[in-house]
């Protein structure tokens, strides 16, 4: 079954959108307890204030009190309240984004280290999308693909909710160039040739976030280069992912022996969820390069990234 679709009407606040939730069939005296049980990352009386509000929402966009009854909603499960997501103190950020394009069907940013493009965790007004829709003015701007908070780079956007689907599309099909560029230990000697093509099979980690490969027929294709040599014996590669899987190239890295620099997940965890970033230590990875044809302006884009990774600019940081 296909997700309803949210009301229309909806506004923007803070530049973070709508976040939903479906109700199921149950017996909560109020909507109240509902949310207290189903969302705990806010408390009983949290949510209460946010009811008081008129932060919560039914399918319908009528603001919902703090009493008001769940039955009627236990009635005709399926149904879905939408809510605003707000963290009262969003831990700070290192650095601030930059615009590298933009028209009237496409944006497109640099980002740096550490900022989600999308609320996640404690960061939802300094997410990238929260950030762009209030700095350019552009309520219904939305993501067209995504990189991970500790990849810095290029993220482009749509301007316009009809055109989404269109440049999602070009993703999709593989009609969009991509190159990274990544710093990592030199290729060995006994290593394949360079250029190489690393083809695995990549799946989730039964109980992580992580991938790891395992036996199978290839899902993931990256094409590897090493650009130059660098202090300490480690190497600048333009690491080019020719499918999309979660975590491709630092996967693909670390399976060949040659973690990213800087990686606070791969070959192991050594941040916990709770701890704070290492600011000095960034995940050595940039989305430096897209290519693609507009779909709506006909014209053919190649944007670089304006950022250059830290490690370029020393030896090997200390592990």
């Amino acid at each position: 079954m296909s997700r309803p679709p949210r009301p229309a009407h909806l506004p923007v606040r803070e530049g973070v959108g709508p976040s939903s939730v479906a109700l199921p069939p149950g017996a909560w005296p109020l909507v109240l307890d509902f949310l207290a049980q189903r969302l705990p990352a806010l408390s009983r009386s949290q949510w209460q204030e946010r009811m008081a509000a008129g932060q919560v929402l039914a399918e319908d966009g009528r603001p919902l009190p703090p009493d008001a009854p769940y039955a009627p909603f236990a009635a005709r499960p399926g149904q879905r309240l939408h809510y605003w997501r707000h963290v009262a103190a969003e831990p700070p950020l290192p650095a601030s984004e930059s615009i590298v394009y933009q028209d009237e069907w496409l944006v497109v940013a640099d980002k740096p280290h550490f900022m989600p493009v999308t609320p996640s965790g404690p960061y939802v007004r300094q997410s990238l999308l929260a950030r762009l829709r209030r700095r350019l003015g552009l309520p219904a701007l939305s993501p067209i693909h995504r990189i991970d908070r500790d990849t810095a780079g290029l993220i482009a956007f749509a301007v316009q909710p009809a055109t989404r689907a269109a440049y999602q599309q070009l993703f999709a099909q593989r009609q969009v160039g991509k190159l990274y560029e990544a710093i990592a230990a030199d290729w060995p000697a006994a290593a394949p040739p360079l250029p190489h093509t690393h083809r695995s099979r990549l799946v989730q980690h039964a109980h992580f976030f992580t991938m790891h490969e395992q036996p199978g027929a290839p899902n993931s294709h990256t094409r590897i280069t090493r650009l130059r040599g660098l202090p300490g014996q480690r190497a600048l590669y333009a690491l080019e992912p020719l499918t999309g899987r979660r975590h491709q190239l630092r996967a693909h890295m670390a399976a060949l022996g040659l973690p990213l620099e800087g990686d606070p997940f791969y070959p192991a965890v050594t941040r916990a969820a709770d701890q704070p970033d290492d600011w000095q230590r960034p995940l050595q990875l940039l989305a430096r390069r897209l290519t693609l044809r507009d779909p709506h302006s006909g014209l053919t884009h190649h944007f670089e990234s304006r950022l250059h990774l830290s490690g370029l600019t020393g030896a090997a940081p200390a592990p």
